[in-house]
């Protein structure tokens, strides 16, 4: 009997490890394809800010966005991010006004201001695009995040397709995203990714807890 329980859990085990490796060879596969072309929408998933002004990494994003807009690929974008604690800005004000100082016109530009998360963001963003009608969208955000938020926006009823950023990222950083990604994208196609959100912030307050 304990054989057979060892050999059980030898098998579900390589099971895993093999999920998990084919799952982290298709977040790489798709952290180096571009699939720009034309959309309704283009959609920017936020990132730090400071006092208003995009970090580095968000304003490759940003930046991304602009010249898939000024290609023609679609006539709106879509800035998300929310308010950090102490933030006086959120991270899609924070966005717009980059934009726009680089010539993208407001009426051009949607906002979502709520969201802390990229499903969160997304959500928000996908309730107000329906609204218009929209639910052909370019995904930009860093390369290491293109599968997980294509996956999002297809639980969310978009048809996403990802275009990267080149985000100043090193190299250690990238690969640490990698492996958070893989985790990610493994678990949240198993039990989706809403409730991945959810057990986060399960996870999160179990952690503020302990410290209490």
């Amino acid at each position: 009997m304990i054989r057979r329980l060892v050999k059980a859990g030898v098998l579900v085990g390589l099971l895993l490890v093999g999920y998990f490796a084919v799952t982290f060879v298709q977040v790489v596969a798709a952290s180096r394809r571009d699939r720009a072309g034309e959309a309704q929408a283009i959609l920017v998933l936020g990132a730090a800010q400071y006092n208003g002004q995009p970090s580095p990494v968000f304003r490759a994003r940003l930046d991304h966005a602009a010249t898939l807009y000024e290609r023609g690929l679609a006539p709106v974008i879509v800035l998300t991010g929310g308010r950090r604690a102490g933030d006086r800005f959120t991270e899609a004000s924070a966005g717009s006004g980059y934009l726009q100082s680089r010539g993208v016109p407001e009426s051009s530009l949607r906002l979502e201001t709520q969201g802390t998360t990229s499903w969160e963001s997304m959500a928000g963003a996908a309730r107000f695009l329906r609204r218009e009608g929209i639910t052909e969208v370019l995904l930009v955000s860093s390369p290491y995040h293109a599968l997980r938020i294509e996956h999002i926006a297809d639980e969310l009823g978009l048809e996403g397709r990802s275009s990267p950023a080149d985000t100043p990222e090193g190299n250690v950083t990238t690969a640490k995203r990698m492996v958070r990604e893989t985790l990610a994208v493994g678990i949240g196609r198993v039990i989706g990714y809403r409730r991945l959100v959810d057990l986060d912030h399960r996870v999160d307050r179990a952690r503020e807890q302990a410290w209490h």
